[in-house]
């Protein structure tokens, strides 16, 4: 017990002398666009009406949360998620905790995981769970607009796709307001 009233006696007097107060809320939002391999494309077959990799999905994303330190941040996100393959569509609501892994000024290489709920809109299928996990940079930009380039896994918890499940690779850009 004396040991962890130490620590924070410590924490709080580090946090008491700091320069200055990196704690700051934000607004983030993003667009992700997920491709795959087209079942339908036959290796060494000249075909002009295919291609190996196709447009699988569509992601719009819109978050607010908070960064600790310029190292960690959590945020409560909402968005809709459009899957052209299977025309699915979700609305995931989820928290994330992302982690600066490496920092320049207000520039930062990060990775991203995410967990919540994820809704259907229509009862075709149940509502299930989103996961995601992602890694990422941030870019400073003009009057505390930043830029955001992603690549991200999600996870969709349906029943009635294989394993249950629709699991997805996605290329995003976004972006954050301090």
């Amino acid at each position: 017990m004396v040991k962890k009233l130490l620590f924070f006696a410590l924490l709080y007097v580090g946090q008491s002398f700091a320069q200055d107060n990196l704690n700051r809320p934000f607004f983030t939002g993003s667009l992700n666009f997920s491709l795959g391999l087209n079942e339908n494309y036959v290796l060494f077959e000249p075909d002009d009406d295919e291609y190996l990799i196709d447009f699988t999905g569509f992601f719009f994303r819109t978050g607010f949360g908070y960064e600790f330190q310029r190292k960690f941040a959590v945020s409560i996100n909402a968005g809709y998620d459009y899957h052209s393959r299977y025309s699915v569509s979700a609305i995931p609501t989820y928290c994330s905790l992302k982690y600066n892994i490496t920092e320049r000024e207000d520039d930062a290489f990060f990775v991203e995981m995410s967990y919540g709920k994820m809704w259907r809109p229509s009862s075709r299928y149940p509502d299930g769970n989103y996961y995601g996990f992602g890694i990422g940079s941030q870019f400073s930009g003009e009057n505390r607009w930043n830029l955001i380039l992603k690549l991200d896994f999600h996870r969709k918890g349906i029943f009635g796709f294989e394993n249950n499940r629709i699991d997805s690779l996605s290329f995003g850009l976004g972006f954050s307001f301090f």
